[in-house]
């Protein structure tokens, strides 16, 4: 359970935000940010060197608003991922409870943060995700529900929702930012953040938590990093992505650099063989949380199992 550090018994809760080409977004979403209910809010932001003036907006914004800190800008990341690796890396967790990470587009209900922060001190649960509504420009919303049931295995091969519902515990966000400062130089071989957090955090041991309440409108746009997952076209993209073998590379990349090599599941893949992706499809119903992501697991082990992993 974490020690709250202000008089006012407020949660201190430090936001990391990743940004890139994001000044269209930036407006409504800090504002719903460092309007939270019930907490202290300290916001760090890292830009992926962008041409729209999002570095700017932030350097305005840091001169207006102590809370915000912008770090040093002008690197190349490429992606979410290396942003949010640099952001845990390099900002200062001194006297905060809890880490949130956060995107540059969404809209957070505004006790998004109060919510998880008295989840979490609690002391069952170690970290906190939730459920999200994505929406789009042309007025739909859909729920994204990932608050199903965790299973033995679901972390070696899914999230526990978008990374920008995350609240982290002090103790296991300093845990996860060690492994990230020691092995910096390899981190590239990681795909994503949020899922390298939920991984890593189930693999030792720590209590995660899924709500199935949503905290947050979850913008989707053609610049999404990844999105929401639906529809005909994402389905078509993720089954060539696993059946071309690479959703596999990144399971055992991300196994690798978490130290799950001795997992069977890990194993089985590691082998490549057709009878290890047989026994791979057996373990279906613990290897992820929907069921028909199961049948899909499933399924997809069956295909490797008939013409192999190379």
């Amino acid at each position: 359970m974490a020690q709250l550090n202000m008089n006012d018994n407020k949660p201190k809760v430090l936001v990391l935000l990743a940004a890139y080409n994001g000044r269209e977004w930036l407006d409504e979403q800090i504002m719903s940010i460092l309007n939270q209910q019930d907490v202290d809010i300290e916001l760090v932001v890292s830009v992926d060197a962008s041409s729209d003036g999002t570095e700017q907006y932030f350097e305005k914004l840091e001169l207006e608003d102590s809370r915000v800190t912008l770090l040093p800008t002008g690197e190349k990341f490429g992606g979410a991922a290396p942003n949010f690796f640099r952001l845990i890396r390099d900002a200062d967790f001194t006297n905060i409870d809890f880490i949130s990470l956060a995107d540059q587009d969404d809209i957070w209900y505004l006790d998004k943060l109060s919510r998880a922060c008295t989840c979490l001190k609690e002391g069952v649960y170690d970290a906190y995700s939730s459920n999200v509504v994505a929406f789009w420009p042309n007025g739909k919303k859909a729920l994204v529900d990932k608050a199903q049931r965790q299973t033995k295995y679901d972390y070696l091969f899914e999230c526990s929702g978008p990374g920008c519902t995350f609240v982290l515990d002090i103790k296991l966000a300093a845990e996860i930012k060690s492994k990230i400062v020691r092995s910096y130089n390899k981190i590239n071989t990681v795909w994503m953040h949020d899922w390298f957090c939920y991984n890593y955090s189930r693999f030792h041991g720590f209590k995660w938590y899924i709500d199935e309440k949503p905290s947050l409108l979850y913008r989707q746009h053609e610049e999404n990093s990844v999105g929401a997952n639906s529809g005909m076209r994402a389905l078509i993209t993720r089954v060539k992505v696993i059946l071309n073998g690479d959703g596999f590379e990144r399971v055992l990349n991300k196994a690798h650099f978490i130290g799950e090599t001795n997992l069977y599941p890990i194993k089985l893949i590691t082998k490549r063989s057709r009878l290890s992706f047989l026994k791979l499809a057996c373990m279906s119903f613990s290897c992820r949380r929907k069921f028909h992501d199961k049948l899909f697991f499933f399924c997809v082990c069956i295909a490797f199992s008939i013409k192999g992993l190379h």
